[in-house]
This record gives structure tokens, sequence and C-alpha cells, in this order.
């Protein structure tokens, strides 16, 4: 990624007073979770592939674990912790001059990171589940035994807390707690993430407002960002977690990087993932009683991004010709959208640059859009968060399948995104500078 990036720096943003530096943050190695325990029970047979499983799909496993969980956590911030502070050693003027630390994080180091961020822990899941019971219980009917209980329980409970806060009062005063991390987060990268489904999981359900604060707030990080390629096992969106009718809304096309004169992704246009086959013949009365709220899908046919391996695979047995009907312009099918997308934003040198002009506001209840399937804004995100990569003409989706998890490090495209996001206050200025000048 160093590599890349400084491919592309020297292509596209040479002309900037700032650096980008990438700094890699390698802590996995020094935990010792079970030493070589899992390693030891590994039959031999496909010893790659279980090799593969064991270091990627197994550290999943281990964050699951309370035995293991914390040592992970603690692994990774000591090491965010360590490097900045020694870069900063070496860069003494980097605080002065207010220089930005952004994260870059690769699967489960999303969820990992996230967690360091906001101080999450499994406790406070387990807290909430005890309130939840307690509510269930005041709402049925109960025994003057049952009452007499509940409600010394609830004393109990009371002057526990009451304890525990004059405890962290005392250990507040005589010992300052230092921030978890050293330095505030200006962009949050996530590659091939599953944190979607972790969030999903603890409960976090789509809102009515499209502010970023629903899942993470902006007082921790300024701007969260989803990357994906679309064949990636691992990887979820992160939007529909925020406002649920976007899983219909396709996730904005990452430029190929050398495309010429790309359009700026806040100024792309959301679009349906598949808005010709939207229903648009229903009566007046159906359509004004079927109208969606903000809270819940248009009625649309849409890509399956949780689309299971086995329907995949009944798919592919139905033949090329099946695929292309019934799951093309959804899960696989990039360039064959052009034919549905307008190409009237085109600023590049060819067709496929055409899509790039897609999503970043988005609307709802009741979702008005133009034949041509962008919407007009209602209910919006206040920026857009998933980003997805393009597949490559000659791509073998069953192959990039396996391959597309780890190959966001070496991407081109994904330099030049990360390069774009970091540099864009610094190109603002220096375009405000120039029209200034003329």
């Amino acid at each position: 990624m160093r590599d890349t990036a400084r491919k592309v720096e020297e292509k596209y943003f040479s002309n900037l007073a700032t650096h980008v530096e990438f700094l890699p943050v390698e802590w996995r190695s020094k935990l010792t979770l079970d030493g070589d325990t899992v390693d030891s029970i590994t039959p031999d047979k496909v010893r790659g592939l279980r090799d593969m499983l064991n270091s990627s799909a197994m550290d999943i496993m281990y964050y699951t674990s309370p035995l293991y969980r914390d040592e992970l956590v603690k692994g990774l911030q000591q090491e965010l912790n360590r490097l900045y502070t020694l870069f900063c050693s070496r860069n003494p003027e980097f605080e002065e001059k207010g220089g930005k630390v952004s994260i870059v994080s690769h699967s489960l180091g999303c969820v990992i990171t996230y967690d360091i961020m906001t101080g999450w822990n499994p406790v406070r899941l387990y807290e909430q589940l005890l309130q939840k019971e307690e509510e269930e219980l005041e709402d049925r009917w109960m025994s003057y035994e049952e009452q007499r209980l509940l409600e010394e329980l609830y004393i109990t409970k009371q002057r526990l807390r009451e304890i525990e806060e004059r405890l962290h009062g005392l250990k507040a005063s005589t010992i300052s707690k230092p921030p978890v991390l050293k330095f505030k987060v200006e962009n949050f990268f996530c590659m091939g993430s599953p944190l979607a489904v972790f969030l999903a999981l603890r409960g976090i359900r789509p809102g009515s407002s499209g502010s970023q604060d629903h899942i993470l707030p902006r007082t921790i990080c300024n701007r969260l960002l989803n990357i994906f390629h679309p064949t990636d096992p691992v990887a979820y969106r992160l939007e529909p977690l925020i406002l649920k009718h976007y899983s219909n809304i396709s996730p904005v096309q990452i430029h190929w990087y050398n495309t010429a004169n790309p359009l700026p992704y806040e100024h792309m246009k959301p679009s349906f993932l598949n808005p010709s086959k939207e229903p648009t013949s229903a009566p007046d009365s159906e359509s004004a009683s079927a109208a969606p709220s903000p809270t819940t899908s248009p009625v649309l046919v849409r890509r399956h991004y949780g689309e299971s391996i086995t329907n995949i695979g009944k798919a592919s047995i139905l033949g090329a010709a099946s695929i292309g009907k019934g799951l093309g312009g959804m899960l696989f099918s990039r360039f064959g959208r052009s034919s549905t997308t307008p190409q009237t934003l085109e600023t590049g040198k060819d067709g496929a640059d055409g899509e790039d002009k897609k999503a970043t506001t988005v609307g709802t209840t009741p979702l008005p859009h133009s034949s041509s399937g962008f919407l007009e804004p209602t209910v919006e995100l206040e920026h857009r968060i998933d980003f997805e990569l393009r597949e490559g003409l000659v791509e073998s989706r069953y192959w990039s399948a396996v391959t597309s998890h780890t190959a966001y490090w070496s991407s081109l495209d994904i330099a030049l995104f990360l390069l774009t996001f970091m540099y864009k206050q610094d190109q603002e200025e220096t375009d405000k500078s120039n029209l200034d000048t003329i």
C-alpha cells in the first residue's frame, strides 16, 4: 500500500505541500493467545487452506472468546499508541502544525479498532440484556412474594451502583485515566470489513436520521468510510444500519485510478441498485397505500449482499444465461447496468466512467425518482459511507471471492481513494488559492 500510494501521490498530488506517510501496525505476532494449541489440533490434509483459515477466520473466533478478547484489544491499542508516540518523537512539528491521523483497517482489524475507539465491551451488552429482563418482569403479573423480592433486588442493585460510583470517584481523584488513543482519528477506512455484522448482532438497528453518529460519533472519528470488493465474502455494508432503505441504493463506485477527470465523490448522484425493475404500473391508490416510510424499504427487486453460497451455487448450475437474467444487475453485473444508467454526466474517456456518477444523497418517503433511476433527496445520509470497487472485465467471480479479501493492500484504485480523502482539505485550499490568484 505504501508503494502504490507513493506512485499515485507523485502522479496526482505532487503539487501539495503536505505528505501522507503510511505506518504498518503489526500487532498480531506479539500475542501469545493459545500458544500452538490450535496448530497442534489441525489435520495435515489441505494444510495450506487450513493455515489460511487459522490465520484469518480463527481470529474472529478468538475475538468472540471472553478469554482472548482483551488481549487482542490491548495488543492493537498499545501498538497504535507506540507507533504514534515514536512518529511524533521523530517528527516534533507534526502535532504543532495540526497533523491528522487516519486509520486504514482490514477485516477483523476494523471491528477491533472500532471497539477501541468507542470503548465497547461485552459487559455493556450484558447490562442491556439485564435491563431488558427487568422491564419484561415489570410487565407480567407477579405474586406478592415475587414483588417483595424484586423490590429488594432493585434496592440492592441501587446500593451497589452507589458504591461503585464512589469507588470510581476515589480512583479518578488519585489517578487521571489516560485517553485510550493518543490521537484523534480523522478518517477511519474499513476494507473488507465484517463490522456491520458485529454491530447488527449487538442490537444496532436502522434509525430515522442520516447521521454517522448512529454507529460512530463524529466526536470520536470525523469520517467513516467502508470499502469493499463486490465478491468479498467477509465484507458487509454499513449504510443500511443507519437508514434501512439504503439497502436498495447502490454503494458509491470507486474510480479506477487512471480515469480521466473523475467526478468528485460528493457530487455523485444516488441510484437504485436495479432501477429498471421497480414497479411503475401500480394504480395510484396502491402506490399511495404502499408508500414506504423512512424506516421501511421500498418494494423493489434488490441486490442481495447476503445471498448465501448455496443460492449462488444453485444459480451457477442453471447456467450463465440464468445468472445473467436472474442475478445480472444485482450481485454480479457491474458493466451491464450501463444501459440503464444515463451517460450525460460522463467526463471520462470511456463508458464505464459514466457509472461513477452515482450516489451521495438519497431519498425516502416516498423516494421519488426519475425514469433513470436517480433519486430525489428527501431523507438522506449526511455523507456516503459504502464505497465499492469495480469488478475487473475478466474477473472470475468465484475465484475473486477467494482472492478479493486480501487484494485491497496492493490496489492502485484504493490508494487513490485513500489519498483523495486524506488530501481533501489541502486540495480544496490549493484550489481556492489558485482561484484567488486568478
